[in-house]
């Protein structure tokens, strides 16, 4: 983590609509922020929502919390994060 903060004051309420982001911890809760950032993010999005996490979070914690969560990411926003920190590519999905 790049530095203590109130994620309250960073992420858009409507990211995480079902939970009070007053309760969450940058730290602690990184495992749900990350992903939840990402989540509808898109190729036209991508570098405006990846600045949001960038304030908060290093390169190599947003790539391995991506690489390692449970959540619904797309195999679209994998290889985006991929390329943006010239890592090996990941896919949540295969068929």
């Amino acid at each position: 983590m790049k530095t203590k903060v109130n994620i309250a004051n960073i992420v858009p309420k409507k990211v995480f609509w079902d939970m009070d982001v007053n309760k969450l911890s940058a730290e602690k809760d990184k495992e749900v922020i990350i992903p939840r950032m990402l989540l509808a993010t898109n190729e036209k999005t991508f570098k405006e929502d990846i600045a949001f996490v960038e304030k908060v979070y290093t390169a190599n914690e947003i790539y391995s919390v991506l690489k390692n969560t449970k959540e619904r990411i797309s195999n679209q926003i994998c290889r985006m994060v991929a390329t943006r920190y010239n890592k090996p590519t990941f896919l949540r999905y295969k068929f």
